[in-house]
């Protein structure tokens, strides 16, 4: 049994659609070469039978005993081999669809997290989506049909030497025959192509507007926009339905082209082999494989148009991974790192200086501006300059970084699955105030929580995506407004706990909260111009700052 998905997808080419399609073929070229042998055995063996049906029509008349068993052998060998064969394709096929469906959102979803913030800002949330459900089957689809697609033209080519060794103008029409039949499909893929590809670009803004209306749903119907969004989301949906109209009419010319113009070869080398068999220039059994040969040739001729359709559909697919692939993310490594020495942290910008060990606070009069502040110190601002021990963060190494420096605020969310995949084995609730929430569920920690954890109210959800920044441990958490979805009880209990939690490591905490605050080794006050105008404990800024005195108790208030 093959396990999927790989361990490690590779890297990938994201030069081109083509180059893409190239490289998963090349990733798995082993279960690509499996499938193409059996899918060439498989239509092979069923292109010899008419062969040896034709040979058993003509021991038949001879009165060739012999022969007619020999014949009649032939046919159950090659049955057999085309059962064998086709059972080994199959599963040849399903390999190569899953394993490459599969490679392409690793490469997507590890593409996602290098891209970090970047992501949402460069690339729709329907785009994403869309990969992981209509691309990852259109790209999976291009590679399974590799192994029918190589047994079709082998069979072509096998058929087209047993017609030429027979009666060469019979050879001569298929060997022309086919590759006509071939250009004319090829005519209707290009207009397919460019349609599919306007479909699919319409689709997946219409699956970001989904995702954005249902996110927002509870806020549209509180300012009664829930109307104005639905009205725009059903003129998209009829923009996706005319575009999806305009692909089936491509593709049902393209149907009934796989079935009539193999039809009419059909007819045409069946009339033509009647006509040399009352000539007699062939025998009643060649006559008679000359029609089986017409009558299996429709098999392979339509899974050519098949492959060139379904590879049509994974180079519309592959497009869009490919224009992910290339987004690079605004923050990217040095080109010569610095190593990482934990100490003092500081954002010149503000003038914010955080000492290491300490619980720093950073109450601001616009909130704005203390985000802002998070964000630089956090490295999430591309071009910031805030520096660890003196060291400018844009001069380390990002991963270092990202493991030295955790940012915790309210856009973050919680992931579907067990609720200890979130908060570990739980000996951070207490810090978080969040041993009651676990305490009322069913399976405790093992409990599973639904997509963003929407079975938890807001207040819960806060509470349990602190309880998962402070299980991380990192020497420096930065958090954004914490508790600004809990009551007043539950504040003061994490406010008194999370200092003692995080004794000895650093910490930055953006609030205007009196509680937080009363615990913070230092306060840092941030003015209207987003600079710190005062530092000091909590109590004496409160006497020594009436602009801080006026941010603490609306606040309060």
């Amino acid at each position: 049994m093959r396990r999927l998905p790989e361990f490690v997808p590779g890297e990938a080419d994201s030069r081109s659609p083509v180059r893409y399609l190239l490289w998963i073929a090349r990733r798995q070229l082993p279960l690509i070469a499996g499938g193409v042998c059996f899918g060439v055995g498989w239509m092979v063996s069923q292109a010899l039978v008419p062969a040896a049906i034709g040979a058993g029509v003509d021991a038949l008349a001879r009165h060739d005993r012999r022969g007619l068993v020999l014949a009649a052998l032939g046919v159950l060998a090659l049955g057999s081999m085309t059962a064998f064969a086709g059972i080994m394709r199959h599963r040849f096929a399903v390999s190569n669809f899953l394993s490459a469906g599969f490679r392409t959102m690793q490469v997507t979803v590890r593409q996602a997290a290098r891209l970090g913030a970047t992501l949402p800002k460069r690339a729709a949330t329907g785009e994403v989506v869309s990969i992981g459900t209509t691309d990852f089957d259109q790209i999976g689809l291009s590679m399974d049909i590799t192994a029918r697609g190589s047994g079709a033209i082998v069979a072509i080519v096998v058929v087209s030497v047993l017609l030429l060794r027979t009666s060469v103008p019979l050879g001569l029409v298929v060997v022309l025959g086919v590759p006509v039949l071939v250009a004319v499909v090829g005519l209707l893929l290009r207009p397919l192509h460019h349609r599919r590809r306007h479909q699919r670009d319409l689709a997946g803004e219409l699956t970001g507007r989904a995702a954005d209306i249902v996110a927002g749903l509870r806020v549209l119907r509180g300012v009664g926009g829930e109307s104005v969004f639905s009205q725009r989301y059903r003129a998209e949906s009829q923009r996706v339905r005319f575009a999806g109209v305009r692909v089936a009419r491509v593709e049902s010319v393209l149907e009934a082209a796989q079935i009539l113009l193999p039809g009419c070869f059909v007819a045409l080398v069946t009339w033509l082999g009647a006509r040399f068999a009352v000539a007699g220039r062939i025998s009643p059994g060649e006559l008679v494989a000359f029609y089986a040969y017409a009558a299996f040739l429709i098999a392979p001729l339509r899974t050519l148009t098949e492959f060139a359709d379904k590879v049509t559909r994974g180079l519309v697919s592959a497009r869009r991974v490919v224009d992910l692939l290339r987004i690079e993310p605004e923050i990217q490594d040095p080109p010569a790192v610095v190593p990482l020495e934990l100490g003092d942290l500081d954002d010149p910008d503000s003038g914010l200086v955080a000492a290491r060990g300490a619980f720093t606070a950073v109450a601001a009069v616009r909130p704005e501006h203390a985000v802002a502040i998070a964000d630089r110190i956090a490295l999430l601002e591309p071009g910031s300059s805030a520096r660890l021990h003196g060291v400018p963060l844009r001069h380390l190494a990002l991963d270092e970084v990202r493991r030295a420096i955790v940012l915790a605020d309210n856009d973050a969310r919680l992931f579907r699955g067990p609720l200890r995949d979130e908060v570990g084995d739980g000996h951070t609730l207490e810090a978080a105030a969040a041993r009651d929430i676990v305490d009322a569920l069913p399976g405790g920690l093992d409990t599973e929580i639904a997509e963003r954890g929407r079975d938890f109210s807001g207040g819960q959800q806060q509470r349990l995506r602190l309880a998962r920044a402070l299980a991380l441990d990192p020497p420096v958490l930065v958090l954004v407004e914490p508790t600004s979805a809990v009551d007043a009880h539950t504040e003061a209990r994490v406010a008194e706990r999370l200092a003692a939690a995080r004794a000895g490591r650093t910490t930055v905490v953006c609030t205007t909260s009196p509680l937080l605050l009363d615990r913070a080794d230092t306060v840092a006050f941030v003015g209207a111009d987003g600079r710190v105008e005062a530092t000091g404990a909590h109590r004496a800024l409160l006497d020594g700052c009436p602009a801080y005195a006026a941010v603490v108790t609306r606040g309060e208030d």
